[in-house]
């Protein structure tokens, strides 16, 4: 059994932060002495320095562009990103990801799962969650969840990603499906792509 005395100099803490963690239930002593001295056990300094223990996980940033010809903007957003977590004062990971948002094979997403999965990421930051995924972000979300990482959306207003962008992932949407239907529909799989295009110039 410890004092009250041993014990703060033991998990580098003060008398007094032991008394306020008493007070406010965090840490309770193991038992008082007939001259009411506080004692705490062995498992309770195992508990204290396990928690104090320095954690291996770290925050991940995760910027993506569409393609190639983004790779200007993926810059600006790495540099924003990179600003952003260095003023967390944690240790950070920054993944940059080139492909569509409806695209899960991209190598910076199977990358940061790989992360998640094996419990090295303690926040995941993105500045949109359309930068994440498209569709499904609600899937990715339940993952981190049972990792016990906390998703942090940068700006919280409305996604402002880019309009042509988005219009490609629709199109690679209506392209998968197409290619599944019987050859002679195609013409009609064309005219639905064509009124699209046409009404998004409108």
């Amino acid at each position: 059994m410890y004092s009250i005395g041993k014990f703060s100099q033991l998990i580098g803490k003060s008398v007094y932060t032991l008394r306020v963690w008493e007070k406010n239930g965090k840490l309770i002593p193991a038992y008082r002495t007939k001259g009411n001295q506080r004692m705490y056990s062995e498992a309770q300094l195992n508990e204290v320095l396990q928690i104090q223990a320095p954690s291996n996980k770290i925050n991940v940033g995760y910027v993506r562009v569409s393609t190639n010809h983004q790779k200007d903007d993926l810059q600006r957003q790495y540099e924003m990103m990179e600003l952003y977590l260095s003023q967390q004062g944690e240790e950070f990971k920054i993944i940059r990801d080139i492909g569509s948002g409806i695209n899960y094979k991209k190598a910076g997403l199977k990358e940061l799962l790989k992360l998640i999965s094996n419990n090295q990421v303690d926040k995941l930051f993105i500045s949109f969650k359309d930068r994440l995924v498209r569709f499904g972000f609600e899937l990715i979300e339940e993952i981190c969840n049972l990792h016990n990482v906390k998703i942090v959306v940068i700006n919280s207003s409305e996604d402002t990603s880019d309009e042509q962008e988005m219009i490609e992932d629709i199109m690679n949407i209506i392209h998968v499906f197409s290619c599944r239907i019987n050859g002679k529909r195609s013409h009609i799989n064309k005219r639905i792509i064509e009124n699209l295009i046409k009404a998004n110039k409108t």
